[in-house]
């Protein structure tokens, strides 16, 4: 398991959101515990006003989005199948997560 690796979802709304990313730094690898973000049908999310915090990915001919307001920690063994990796989109995750997490004033 490593950081970006996409998962399929294997929660009761996996219909609505069909996989997972990880974005839990290997520091932590050794929990028991990883942290992911789903990854949401595109149509269920219909308009979206901030691209930069809702970065849209094709994985497996289907567009997702990243919904970081969903954030949650899911047990290892409760990860279902890899699919494949967004290392190279990486850097779009994290600003999404960013924006989340950011001290904002005003």
């Amino acid at each position: 398991m490593t950081q970006f690796d996409v998962h399929r979802n294997s929660g009761k709304h996996r219909d609505d959101i069909p996989y997972i990313v990880l974005v839990q730094s290997s520091i932590y690898d050794g929990y028991r515990r990883r942290v992911v973000v789903p990854l949401v049908k595109k149509s269920i999310i219909g308009k979206i006003s901030n691209p930069r915090f809702n970065p849209t990915f094709k994985i497996e001919k289907l567009q997702v989005v990243l919904h970081p307001l969903e954030i949650v920690s899911v047990a290892n063994d409760q990860l279902g199948e890899f699919v494949e990796s967004l290392s190279d989109e990486g850097g779009r995750i994290m600003d999404a997560l960013d924006e989340l997490l950011t001290q904002a004033w005003g």
